[in-house]
């Protein structure tokens, strides 16, 4: 596949640009999809730049220029236009929740590494080793929601879509030759529904340690990161930037009430001591005269359901390096989870519970009941 475009990507930040580029954009069977957002920078996260590549050009899509870029979803979800992605879920998450789109006939070849056994699937890594490009790193925590953006940033961003189709056109045909585009067109259509399935960061349970807490304490946590989320808001800024979730918890477990016991607390820097040193002491306060938060209690699971996972997990594990994949390549965490809680007891019944991975049943199925036959 030839595949020359001109030196400079197309910049598309009017209505009347992205109008003229659409009929370029649909009219190939591929087209390679990223997206940069500015999680770093921002209280909401929002994609800031879409870049596509067809065979013959680059294209840079500014999502901040209030466009509408329903005729791009409609190309996202058409099933005649195969959307390559790199790390595909993170870019669907992220274009679904802002956007709305659907997905259909996806390619992630950070997914097609995976399951070719690749031990070194970034993107810039790839590239390395299939194009001989030496990785620029230097733009991977920029803000792309600043503007204008400088030639550099725009030059870095078009890498990140312009080897996809060769890289993917690389990577199908190891997959059809060792037989595994069946399994990779699987883990495609799962890609294609990812959904954000996250807890809201302004809970107290976005904060890593907190099942730690005794009841008094999460409820002074709980103020603690009401507090932090009302000012991530007002200054436009993510949590981490306002006051770290280790720092909050620190000051949850010692529950200070004076600014010179704030100041005691490790992990609270005395800059943030002093900047933020009264809303924290309130929200100590508040929290304590709170409700006690008795988190619900954690149902442990059945010793047979446990002893059944553990089982296909060590088949997994053993399928894994016979194959030379991950273990999760084998089968998916969830699947696995599923197939443990069902108990299947004949073959229909497994595959009732793997109908969304039809190859990795008739692959594996007989093995699996065989796994859960001996796991009783």
């Amino acid at each position: 596949m030839q595949f020359n475009p001109p030196k400079n990507a197309i910049w598309i930040d009017t209505q009347d640009a992205l109008d003229k580029a659409m009929p370029a954009l649909t009219a190939g069977p591929f087209l390679a999809v990223d997206t940069e957002s500015n999680s770093l920078y921002a209280y909401q996260e929002q994609v800031c730049l879409i870049q596509c590549s067809t065979q013959n050009n680059d294209y840079l899509i500014d999502t901040l220029a209030d466009l509408d870029l329903s005729a791009l979803g409609a190309v996202f979800a058409d099933t005649h236009v195969q959307k390559i992605f790199h790390a595909a879920e993170y870019d669907v998450i992220c274009l679904r929740r802002d956007y709305g789109f659907e997905f259909n006939n996806l390619f992630d070849t950070m997914q097609a590494a995976r399951i070719l056994g690749f031990q070194r699937i970034g993107l810039s890594t790839m590239l390395e080793s299939q194009f001989q490009l030496k990785p620029v790193k230097s733009f991977q925590k920029a803000n792309w929601g600043k503007r204008p953006l400088n030639a550099e940033m725009k030059q870095y961003a078009r890498v990140d879509t312009h080897y996809l189709i060769l890289l993917r056109e690389r990577l199908a045909e190891q997959l059809q030759k060792n037989g595994l585009m069946e399994l990779a067109q699987e883990d495609f259509r799962r890609v294609c529904l990812s959904e954000n399935n996250q807890h809201d960061l302004s809970s107290y349970t976005a904060v890593r340690g907190y099942h730690k807490l005794a009841p008094k304490e999460l409820a002074v946590l709980d103020a603690l990161c009401d507090f932090r989320d009302d000012k991530a808001r007002k200054m436009d800024r993510p949590h981490f930037k306002v006051v770290g979730s280790r720092a909050l918890l620190a000051i949850a477990q010692a529950m200070p009430e004076t600014q010179a016991d704030l100041n005691q607390v490790k992990g609270l820097s005395p800059r943030l001591a002093k900047r933020y040193g009264r809303g924290l002491l309130a929200a100590v306060k508040k929290g304590k005269h709170a409700k006690a938060i008795i988190p619900e209690k954690y149902k442990r699971p059945s010793n047979a359901y446990i002893k059944r996972l553990d089982h296909l997990k060590n088949w997994r594990k053993e399928q894994g390096k016979k194959l030379g994949v991950q273990s999760d390549v084998v089968m998916p965490r969830d699947i696995l989870e599923e197939i443990a809680g069902a108990h299947p007891q004949s073959m229909p019944a497994l595959k009732a519970v793997m109908e969304e991975v039809p190859w990795r049943y008739a692959r594996f199925g007989e093995h699996i009941m065989e796994v859960i036959s001996k796991g009783k």
